[in-house]
Parts: structure tokens; C-alpha cells; sequence
């Protein structure tokens, strides 16, 4: 055990730039360690627990990331609304998205021995910058399956980065999450939300909140798979229980609110859009779980609704935000989620240029 501590931290040291953990959480990596173990034997995909994360992960992951993620402001909203909108603007990482708290957590726990063929994950963009990011940093290769309709400005910016984009139709991009691996790739996989390390480190955020935002009364987070809602919402149950939490979807691809609905995941017909960073046919089982615990229900958006808070954001509040933040921002905007301090996450900002203006010109 004392070896494998060893690779640990000159693993955090590679990624953080040094940082290691302080002589505090001795204990605190020794769970981690065997909460590693046991998700290397793929146990984590059925006994997820109810509460995904601790704080005492959330804070360790903060250190983890601190030299690649930025700490991002909290702006007030520019606009008439029915709450005190405000809007945590994620779109401002170097990668343009949260995604980057995830995948620098993620990869600075996995021991290097395991990293050294590299890494392969699904994404229809955003995480996929933050893995090649990161592997980047790391000098190891990395390889993103994303499906055909995934937006150039992303697969580009993967590809700056020394990344290989394989693109595959949707139904075989989805089989990707659910096998947690792709014929023909030796790397390891890192997975874009079903991951508990990925959950902690977007749950950083929610620290960002609470302490820029204190008494905040609501939070509307996209919903794509689920770990940035629920990373969030699980340091906001055990810090502010009091605090409304829901997650945003759009009206093409919302299996979330069904689900929730049902008791059960339910499966949903995808149509792709604009709003390509969320929005999927299903709600993966162990996500769902954690839905029903954590959040306080998920608004649905229209397209329209969606392309018109985008207008809305760029003209108040000079922010460029990509489709699945719109959705929270019109979530917000529609009152359905209170009329008290609200905030909405801005998940990215990763959108065609050439896509975007025809968007704003027709909301």
C-alpha cells in the first residue's frame, strides 16, 4: 500500500504542478485507494451510493485541479427575470467548459501505470477537451469517440490539443458509455459523469457557489448524464439542505423528467439540435438513483426558449454560451424554479461561431 501511495502523489504532482495532499488526509487516501480498487473491479457500476461523494473528496479534489481549472466568477444576470438570476460562468475555463474539473480530478487519481497507454473516452465534445487537455499536460495520447453530429469548433479543439477523434454513428457513441471501452483502443477509459472522482471534481463548483453566494435559494444545472448535477448537488445537500437543485433539460432529448416521473429510467426518443452538450434517449441506472436523492425535480425547455436566453445572455450580459447553459438560463428565466436568489450553471461555451449567430438572428 505504501508504494502504491507513493505513485499516487507523484501522480497529483505530475498533473497539479507539485501539489501534493497534505499529511491531514493520510486517511483520507487511504479510502480513496480502496475506493480505487474497487472501481477498477467495475463495482462502482452497480453500488454506487446514495450520496455519490463526500466533502472531504469534493476538497481534496479542489487541490487536485487547482493549477489546470480556474475558479470562475458569478455574475448577475443583466435581464428582467422573476428571480435574482445569476449565472456561474463555467464557459470561461481554458477549455471552455466545466468538464475540465472532472477530467483533471479523475486522471490525477488513476495511477500513472494505468494512464501510461493513454486514455480513451465518449463525449460529444466538452469532456472530450478536458481529457485531451489534461493528456496533454500529461504527455500521454488520448482518444475521443464522439458521435457524427458532434460540433467541429469541439472535434477541433480536440485535435489542437494532440487528440484522436474517431466519430461514430449515435447508437454506437451511447454503447460506448454503457461498455466503458471501444473496440480496437487499448487505453484507459475515463468516463464523462457515471464516475465518482469525475462528480467530485465537478462538485468544486458548488464549494464556488457557496462561498461567493451563501444564501442562495436555487440551482439549475444542464442535465446530460448526470454528473454535474448530482457532483454539485451532493456538497449542496450536506452543506444547505434548504437549497432547491434541479436539473435543466431540452424538449429533443429529456429523459430525466419521464424518468423521474415513472420511478424508474424511461427511455425517450433523441432528436439532435443546437443543444448538443446535453440530451440523451436514457437516464444510466445508477445515475437515476442519484437523481431521485439529490434533485428537486428537472425543467424541460423549448428550443426556442433555449435559443432565445442565448439572445439574452450575449446582448446583457456580452457572454457567449452554448445551447445545454441556455437551458438552464431559460429554466431559471420560466419562474419554475423559484423566485429567490437563482442560479443558473454555465456549462460551456462551446459553440460554432457560424452556428451561433443564426440562432441569435432567429430568436
Amino acid at each position: 500500500m505504501e508504494k502504491r501511495d507513493s505513485k499516487t502523489k507523484r501522480n497529483f504532482s505530475d498533473l497539479c504542478g507539485g501539489s501534493l495532499l497534505h499529511s491531514a488526509l493520510s486517511g483520507l487516501e487511504g479510502k480513496i485507494l480502496k475506493r480505487r480498487e474497487r472501481t477498477e473491479r467495475g463495482e462502482h457500476r452497480t453500488t454506487m451510493p446514495t450520496v455519490p461523494i463526500t466533502l472531504a473528496q469534493v476538497e481534496e479534489a479542489r487541490r487536485n485541479i487547482q493549477s489546470v481549472a480556474i475558479r470562475t466568477p458569478l455574475v448577475r444576470c443583466n435581464a428582467d427575470a422573476p428571480c435574482e438570476l445569476y449565472l456561474k460562468l463555467e464557459n470561461l475555463q481554458p477549455i471552455g467548459s466545466f468538464k475540465i474539473r472532472g477530467a483533471a480530478n479523475v486522471m490525477a487519481l488513476t495511477p500513472r501505470e494505468k494512464l501510461a497507454s493513454g486514455v480513451v473516452t465518449a463525449s460529444a465534445g466538452n469532456m472530450a477537451q478536458g481529457v485531451a487537455f489534461c493528456a496533454q499536460r500529461m504527455g500521454i495520447p488520448a482518444t475521443i469517440v464522439a458521435p457524427e453530429t458532434a460540433p467541429a469548433t469541439k472535434t477541433r479543439a480536440v485535435e489542437r490539443m494532440g487528440g484522436r477523434v474517431i466519430k461514430v454513428p449515435f447508437a454506437e457513441w451511447w454503447r460506448t458509455f454503457e461498455m466503458r471501452s471501444f473496440p480496437g483502443v487499448d487505453a484507459t477509459f475515463i468516463h464523462a459523469f457515471d464516475d465518482l472522482h469525475v462528480m467530485a471534481g465537478n462538485g468544486t463548483i458548488a464549494l464556488e457557489l457557496l462561498e461567493d453566494l451563501p444564501d442562495l435559494d436555487a440551482v439549475v444545472i444542464p442535465w446530460g448524464g448526470g454528473g454535474l448535477c448530482c457532483g454539485i448537488a451532493a456538497v449542496l445537500k450536506a452543506r444547505v439542505p434548504k437549497v432547491k437543485i434541479y436539473a435543466a433539460e431540452i424538449e429533443t432529448a429529456a429523459p430525466l423528467a419521464p424518468s423521474l416521473a415513472a420511478g424508474e429510467p424511461r427511455t425517450v426518443e433523441y432528436q439532435p439540435s443546437f443543444v448538443d452538450g446535453i440530451g440523451g434517449k436514457m437516464v444510466f441506472p445508477n445515475m437515476f438513483e442519484l437523481a431521485k436523492k439529490l434533485l428537486d425535480g428537472s425543467l424541460v425547455v423549448t428550443l426556442k426558449d433555449a435559443a432565445n436566453a442565448m439572445r439574452l445572455v450575449a446582448e446583457r450580459n456580452r457572454v457567449i454560451i452554448e445551447g445545454a447553459s441556455a437551458c438552464a438560463v431559460a429554466a431559471a428565466l420560466s419562474s419554475r424554479a423559484g423566485s429567490g436568489k437563482v442560479v443558473a450553471i454555465i456549462s460551456g461555451g462551446n459553440i460554432d461561431l457560424d452556428q451561433f449567430a443564426p440562432i441569435l438572428s432567429q430568436a
